[in-house]
């Protein structure tokens, strides 16, 4: 990698940013990023020395495998070493540091009247309080607690409680359906579930608890549920909403095994010994799609995730002690476990932590939101950025939007004409926009801008991040040179990539490396420009990509064939202005069955039961049969091409009958027409 100089158009960081950034130019990055691959062990020492550790390492920074035919694939980071995530990113600041009375966050409801500030003492004081009650209940090191809840200070205060006591925390969105919610707590054997009694949504009132409570029953009809306590948590919102409101709310209870949180929390003492652990102890599971319709659940541990996501959330969003940082992700998925509570609180940042949705009580909530805080850093998804860029620069106008100084984006590649938006109406062209690539499996960010270092092109996530070495490769898995085109991998672990799936280390190994043994393979395609800059073009195996969440196609294909009516589904994406992409449904029904505007509810309402909201398909279309190959297989390539209404189909030499097209051509959806 050279200095890029490009015949693109480029967007060079400003010079006011360079003066005290903590990598101030292209060449500091590249001298950073060798310094990375060539002395690993160096390198991640310095970071290392930033934090607490109990014990130090006996074994190198890293240990790893990633060829099977070698043996087990396995990573291992600061082997030996014995430290407490909660400690670092609480203890060492508040007692070390003394940034106690410093905010950690600025909590913001769902309505504007709600909003509360928490010190780095108050924090630290909740989570001993929170630990405290987790004990009581019987919750030891190596147990699994399931969180099912909104965006609450209370989600943070019990996911640290956990970290604090070496308990493994296993979040579930709020916004999954019971069955999801269900299978989740079996995979993970959690003995305690946490939730709310209930939540606002903009106007939409959920009923949380009852949703714990049939994902609970499912699972004591499926097995016997290992959970024995269900920790319920009073929504402080439903408390000061009209009684009417509250009264909807009808809040089933069992006194066997469900506790309110207040009542436990009343008398727990504030202090709480952190339980030491090794560096390779498990610290959270995360279940993401799979191919198989089965959610994997991915294992992350205490060191290295703490190096990663501290690091990367330092040098991506240069952050300085005076920042205000707000990521508006959900801290259900991955980018609320590493860019809203560990990255950056294991830095002493300022963060702000939104319950609410981007146009409720009006479309201007999210400039409010910066105004009032004075947000100097803004992370937030394409699909939020097209949702808003709907109502034009007007709501803009009406705020100081003049603290921000960088813009990220987060969860799907971003499309230009969104990018220079942001850039532009958002940013007012002065303020470098970070676009992120990363999953849940890699912990934290493997290819991204930093601010000040490097030159942007619209919709590339530009160079790796330190530590990382990324490759393209062609499907016979040779490493391909120069501009190129295939399959991203990468050639060797960082300190914060997934170790295991939960359970089942045959499916982690089968999923990320028998594909090309000795590299870690993403399931996403990419392009490399002549300057070097990666392009994500999006999942190569059967994967959707809406609003930023990835699904599987086998996931809706399952709920979908659960209808008495059909006989078969396909799933395939089709663009969407504002989600990036959406759900294109083809079912093919039993004999006998009609085709109509009843079944078509019937079929979206079975998929948000079964999946949740963000899963109803946009379009469903009847298909009197799906094209498939002679050995059987569906060729969806095919399906998004009709979906699409792409007449160029190419090579159908493989169809077993290729007049199913021209009647699927026929019978497209009329609305998507």
């Amino acid at each position: 990698m050279v200095v890029p100089e490009s015949q693109d158009k480029m967007y060079y960081p400003p010079d006011d940013m360079k003066r005290d950034a903590h990598v101030p130019d292209f060449n500091s990055y590249l001298a950073l990023y060798r310094k990375s691959l060539e002395n690993p062990e160096a390198f991640w020492k310095e970071t290392a020395d930033e934090f607490f550790w109990k014990k130090p390492a006996t074994g190198p920074m890293m240990q790893y495998n990633f060829d099977v035919t070698k043996g087990n694939v396995y990573v291992k980071c600061m082997e030996g070493a014995k430290t407490n995530m909660c400690y670092n990113v609480l203890d060492r600041l508040v007692k070390e540091r003394n940034l106690g009375e410093k905010v950690a966050y600025y909590w913001e409801g769902n309505s504007p009247d709600h909003h509360t500030v928490i010190t780095y003492r108050q924090l630290l004081s909740q989570v001993c309080r929170c630990a405290n009650v987790l004990k009581k209940m019987g919750v030891k090191k190596g147990d699994r607690v399931s969180i099912y809840l909104p965006m609450i200070p209370e989600l943070v205060y019990i996911m640290l409680a956990c970290a604090r006591i070496g308990a493994v925390h296993s979040i579930v969105f709020a916004g999954f359906s019971s069955e999801s919610l269900c299978e989740r707590i079996m995979d993970a054997q959690s003995n305690v579930l946490v939730t709310a009694d209930g939540v606002y949504r903009g106007e939409k009132l959920i009923n949380l608890k009852q949703i714990a409570d049939e994902a609970l029953e499912k699972c004591r009809e499926k097995a016997s549920s290992s959970v024995t306590k269900c920790l319920v948590i009073k929504h402080h919102a439903l408390r000061t909403k009209s009684g009417a409101a509250c009264n909807k709310l009808q809040i089933p209870w069992d006194s066997e095994c469900d506790v309110w949180w207040d009542e436990a929390m009343t008398d727990s003492p504030e202090e709480c010994e952190p339980e030491w652990l090794d560096a390779e102890d498990p610290l959270f599971i995360l279940y993401t799609s799979g191919s198989t319709g089965k959610p994997k659940g991915v294992l992350h541990t205490v060191a290295g995730y703490l190096l990663y996501t501290s690091l990367t959330f330092k040098y991506v969003f240069d952050h300085h002690h005076d920042d205000v940082y707000w990521c508006t992700a959900d801290i259900g998925w991955i980018t609320g476990h590493s860019y809203i509570t560990y990255g950056p609180l294991a830095n002493g940042a300022t963060s702000v932590l939104f319950e609410g949705i981007p146009v409720h009580p009006h479309v201007g909530r999210f400039w409010e939101i910066i105004e009032k805080y004075k947000v100097t850093k803004f992370y937030t998804a394409p699909t939020a950025i097209r949702l808003l860029m709907k109502y034009g620069r007007e709501p803009l106008q009406k705020y100081d939007l003049s603290s921000l100084r960088i813009l990220g984006t987060v969860g799907e590649p971003i499309n230009p004409e969104a990018w220079q938006w942001y850039h532009e109406a958002v940013g007012q062209g002065r303020c470098p926009v970070v676009d992120t690539f990363w999953q849940t499996e890699t912990g934290g960010h493997v290819l991204t801008p930093l601010p000040a270092a490097t030159p942007l092109k619209p919709g590339s996530a530009t160079f790796p991040f330190f530590g990382v070495e990324p490759t393209i490769l062609n499907e016979h898995g040779e490493e391909l040179e120069g501009e190129a085109e295939g399959y991203l991998v990468f050639r060797r672990p960082w300190p914060g990539i997934m170790r295991t799936v939960y359970r089942n280390h045959e499916r982690f190994e089968n999923t990320y490396f028998k594909k090309f043994p000795g590299f870690y393979v993403t399931g996403d395609g990419c392009r490399r420009d002549k300057d070097g800059y990666y392009w994500i073009t999006g999942r190569i195996d059967d994967m959707l990509n809406v609003s930023g969440h990835l699904m599987s196609t086998a996931e809706v294909e399952a709920a979908l064939t659960e209808h008495p009516a059909v006989a078969e589904a396909a799933v395939v994406s089709r663009p969407h202005k504002v989600k990036g992409e959406c759900l294109y449904c083809f079912v093919t029904l039993k004999n006998s069955r009609e085709f109509n505007h009843t079944l078509v509810e019937e079929l979206k309402r079975l998929v948000r039961e079964k999946i949740g909201p963000i899963a109803t398909p946009d379009f469903i279309q009847n298909a009197p049969a799906l094209p498939k190959t002679r050995s059987g297989k569906i060729m969806r390539r095919i399906l998004r091409q009709i979906a699409r209404n792409e007449k160029d189909l190419g090579d159908l030499s493989t169809l077993a009958d290729p007049k199913v097209v021209e009647v699927l051509f026929s019978q497209r959806c009329e609305a998507a027409a």
